[in-house]
């Protein structure tokens, strides 16, 4: 990951600067990112690592600690996500995996990656990733991480373009936050309109 590029999901300073030196804190940022605002999302590895009295996410700390402990921790208002006690034991999950992958660090998921179609694999193995996050945290270590293996744009399919804004990926500040956001607005309209078709 490229230490001098910050990024701005969580458009709250001390947040985002966790995510942009932290490789786990991104991660598990992205894994958040479902059935929320983005910025609530990239927001919690801040909230979350404050709450276990540290500076930054420790995967074995996260994969040890009691589930029932953890889940009230990203659920003490304000709460981490709108589903904390699910969420929490999805982050348990990825850390756990993590440690046993990976021993604990993030950034092995892609240091050695040859190609961005082997980059791809291994995210879609991490659990709680499924091709569309998978893809788009592709695009997010290309685009703005300098983690670019052969391939990479092509792995991560449309997510990938240059000069588009369609997901986390694309945010430099607020107005490509807003662009995004007009975006998915635009992709959730087009969806209910087919659905409302197929229905008549």
């Amino acid at each position: 990951m490229d230490k001098d590029v910050t990024l701005h999901l969580a458009q709250e300073a001390e947040a985002d600067a966790l995510l942009s030196r932290s490789p786990l804190a991104a991660l598990v940022g992205m894994l958040l990112d479902q059935q929320v605002p983005m910025e609530w999302a990239f927001a919690g590895p801040y909230t979350i690592a404050r709450r276990m009295g540290a500076d930054d996410l420790d995967a074995h700390d996260i994969a040890a600690y009691d589930p029932e402990a953890f889940a009230a921790l990203l659920a003490t208002k304000p709460a981490v996500h709108r589903y904390p006690g699910s969420m929490a034991g999805r982050v348990q999950k990825l850390c756990q995996y993590l440690v046993e992958h990976y021993d604990g660090d993030a950034s092995g998921i892609w240091r050695d990656a040859a190609t961005g179609k082997e980059l791809l694999g291994r995210l879609t193995d991490l659990p709680g990733f499924g091709k569309q996050k998978a893809q788009i945290f592709l695009a997010l270590l290309g685009k703005q991480l300098g983690v670019r293996p052969t391939g990479w744009r092509e792995a991560a399919g449309s997510y990938g373009e240059a000069k588009v804004y369609r997901s986390a990926a694309d945010i430099t500040g607020p107005e490509t936050l807003h662009k995004v956001r007009a975006y998915k607005q635009e992709q959730k309209a087009a969806a209910k309109q087919a659905a409302s078709k197929q229905a008549k």
